[in-house]
Order: structure tokens, then sequence, then C-alpha cells
């Protein structure tokens, strides 16, 4: 007899659901990223622009700059959970198998973490090394 709960399509659809949900960490720490760039360099330039008080501006985007990178530790610390490495053992993934799969869109969400937080860190040292408005 069989189990009503594991149909092979309820199967798939949970499986589907695991898959989408890896597709959105890889585009979290980029888009991260692209939003902290375009409020960072765009407050800046409407600040100059306007005359108004370049070091509010700058705390705020500063205390900006730190929330962004604490949501992009928050991404890669849940992809490299999805990637696994130390548990399996797998750091290359070569089967081709559902699970393989899975960590593997781990692992490329890691890595574009990582890549965005150091986007993030570039993008944030104009704020803390230049004077002001010029």
């Amino acid at each position: 007899m069989t189990d009503p709960k594991h149909t092979p399509q309820k199967d798939e659809l949970e499986e589907f659901a695991e898959e989408r949900a890896s597709l959105m960490k890889i585009t979290m720490g980029p888009l991260i990223w692209a939003i902290h760039f375009v409020i960072c360099y765009g407050l800046a330039a409407v600040t100059c622009a306007k005359g108004w008080d370049i070091e509010m501006a700058r705390t705020g985007l500063v205390v900006f700059s730190i929330v962004s990178l604490g949501a992009i530790l928050w991404v890669g610390w849940n992809s490299w959970r999805q990637w696994n490495p130390h548990e399996t053992g797998d750091y290359f993934n070569s089967w081709g198998r559902a699970e393989d799969r899975h960590h593997f869109l781990g692992h490329a969400a890691f890595l574009l973490a990582i890549i965005a937080f150091l986007g993030v860190v570039f993008t944030s040292l104009p704020l803390v090394m230049l004077g002001g408005c010029q």
C-alpha cells in the first residue's frame, strides 16, 4: 500500500521549492550590493547638489553599509550551510544528482555573497576616506 503523503508529484514540488529558494539565495547577495551602490552614490550626489549636511548623510550611509554587510553575511552563511562541504566531504559535486545541484547552488550563492561583500566594502570606502563635497 502506498502512502498518499509521498506521491512523486509532491516530492517534485518540494524539490522545486528548494531549488527556487536556492535561486533566490544566488540573487540576494548581488541584489543587496546593487541597492547599496545606488543608494550610497545617489544620496551622496543629491546631498552635494542640494547642499545638505554631508556628515549626517555619511553617518546614515555608514550605518546602511553595516546593515548591508550583515545581510550579505547572513546570505553567505545560509549558502555555506546549503553547500555543506564539511559534512558531505564533496567539494566538487560532479555526479549531477539533484542533491549535487542543490549543493552547487549553495556553493555559487556563497561565492556571490563573497563578491557582494567585497563590493559593499569598496563602495563604502569613499564614505570614510573622502572629506566632503568638492
